[in-house]
């Protein structure tokens, strides 16, 4: 017999908090598993919930970007951690970046002081009874036992990449006299630090890189490492040729030192414009901290020193955190998953996040909303939902359940990690040349088709409605 009064979740990153949130709104008892600090990770370094690993940026804010637009469907939805995240933003341009620690401490205090969430610091690991309705949003960093139990449960062999995380740096040993605070076109406040090169300084940079000295992955050192496309180490990029780095993290377009004399003179611009620029993101309100933008790397730590000094301005930084690489395991989605997030060999077992093969801090909270919700309405004896292929949270949770559209929309064989983009939504009805039109179209077909559905049904405008009351511990009926 289910045992329906209650939702184990197994995981406290953002898909597990965001899941949890929404099935205590319901006024259903949640058990959060969490196995920090009992068993560490080789990437966390607390052991607060919804820790951001990688970056501190949730990606773009306008909503007729992909990330911005999934990020606004979730505001939509009430998102706690989205609405967290809107609380504790720090200037960083067009993109949501947050004050790390501040964002992930208010995460765990929440749901710690939630009377109907009881947190277990614990390593659990096999799945539950399958009397139980149990959420699985242990990321892509789950345990190895848990990860065993589960392949034995689906039969199907994981998935996995390589990931890795930027250094951060204290802001008050970086030289302003060669670095200057700018956003790209000028475009809204002064948010980015950026450190301009020359070519001979550029050239002498990636030279460094191709030949740095690489550190081991812990307890994979014998594998072939297959990386994230969209989340390359710093080092590979610079492999892949001399200019791949300038026309990704270093590109140096839109940027300018006012001390270069004249912007909008045609013939200064083109003799002083810098070769390649690194931008630095802020990390905290106060701006004591900065992270390396696109610096993930995999590179010994005594090595990261040296050669990340090279960058002008950065000569003498003080460290606070190096780059680490990490194994993220994933499942084989399509051949597990319904667009719901239940599996198909068992309806009351749900997957959230980044194990479910969707990429980006954005993405994982979308499916832990889904995931959260859709536990509740089982538990409620309601039919649990998918959401519109119109949507960018229901073509991502269709992408990853569909083999056939998996296969046609990343042209590749095997599944691979997926992050929000207009290219899997279905096209829209007239042809709109213009890109940012076109987007804007999506996103207004989008939240249009979002708006019906919550008006629709009544049992999620329920949940959505005690979502946004975070002292509600009323049963839905």
């Amino acid at each position: 017999m289910i045992q329906s009064n209650s939702v184990t979740i197994i995981g406290a990153g953002l898909a597990g908090a965001e899941a949890a949130w929404q099935v205590a709104s319901a006024g259903l008892k949640v058990n959060l598993y969490e196995m920090r600090p009992v068993l560490r990770t080789p990437a966390h370094s607390t052991s607060d919930f919804a820790e951001l690993v990688c970056s501190n940026s949730f990606g773009a804010l306008g909503s007729d970007r992909a990330s911005g637009l999934l990020k606004e469907e979730l505001r939509q939805l009430n998102s706690f951690v989205i609405r967290t995240a809107d609380k504790y933003s720090i200037p960083a341009g067009g993109a949501l970046a947050v004050d790390r620690s501040e964002f992930s401490r208010k995460i765990t205090e929440e749901l710690s002081l939630n009377p109907l969430i009881n947190v277990q610091r614990s390593e659990l690991k096999r799945l539950p009874s399958s009397d139980q309705i149990t959420i699985i949003s242990s990321g892509p960093l789950t345990s190895k036992d848990l990860a065993k139990d589960l392949t034995n449960f689906t039969g199907v062999d994981e998935c996995h990449f390589f990931d890795a995380a930027s250094p951060i740096i204290k802001g008050d040993t970086i030289d302003f006299s060669l670095a200057f605070k700018a956003s790209r076109y000028e475009k809204g406040d002064a948010d980015y630090i950026n450190c301009p090169m020359n070519k001979e300084e550029y050239l002498s940079f990636r030279e460094a890189l191709i030949h740095a000295e690489q550190a081991e992955v812990k307890g994979f050192e014998k594998e072939t490492a297959t990386f994230f496309e969209g989340c390359l180490p710093i080092e590979e990029l610079a492999r892949r040729g001399e200019d791949t780095m300038r026309y990704g993290p270093l590109k140096p377009i839109g940027l300018w030192d006012p001390r270069w004399g004249d912007l909008y003179n045609r013939e200064n611009r083109l003799s002083k414009r810098a070769y390649a620029v690194v931008q630095l993101r802020q990390e905290d309100k106060a701006g004591r901290l900065w992270n390396l933008v696109g610096f993930q790397t995999n590179l010994k730590w005594g090595e990261q020193k040296r050669i990340f000094q090279m960058i002008p301005g950065l000569k003498n930084a003080e460290f606070v955190r190096l780059g680490v690489m990490h194994r993220n395991t994933f499942l084989n989605s399509p051949e597990l998953l319904e667009p719901t997030l239940q599996f198909k060999k068992r309806s009351n077992l749900l997957a959230a996040g980044q194990i479910t093969g969707t990429e980006g801090y954005a993405a994982a909270v979308g499916g832990g909303w889904l995931a959260g919700t859709n536990a509740a309405l089982l538990a409620m004896k309601c039919e649990p939902i998918s959401l519109p292929l119109e949507t960018m949270i229901g073509s991502l949770s269709h992408f990853i359940s569909d083999l056939h559209l998996t296969h046609k929309l990343s042209g590749k064989k095997s599944f691979q990690p997926m992050p929000p983009n207009f290219g899997l939504m279905p096209e829209l009805s007239n042809r709109i040349p213009n890109k940012k039109e076109r987007y804007g179209a999506y996103r207004d077909r989008a939240l249009e088709k979002l708006h019906a559905t919550i008006v629709k049904d009544k049992s999620l405008s329920q949940i959505i409605k005690f979502s946004n009351n975070k002292k509600s511990t009323q049963r839905i009926n």
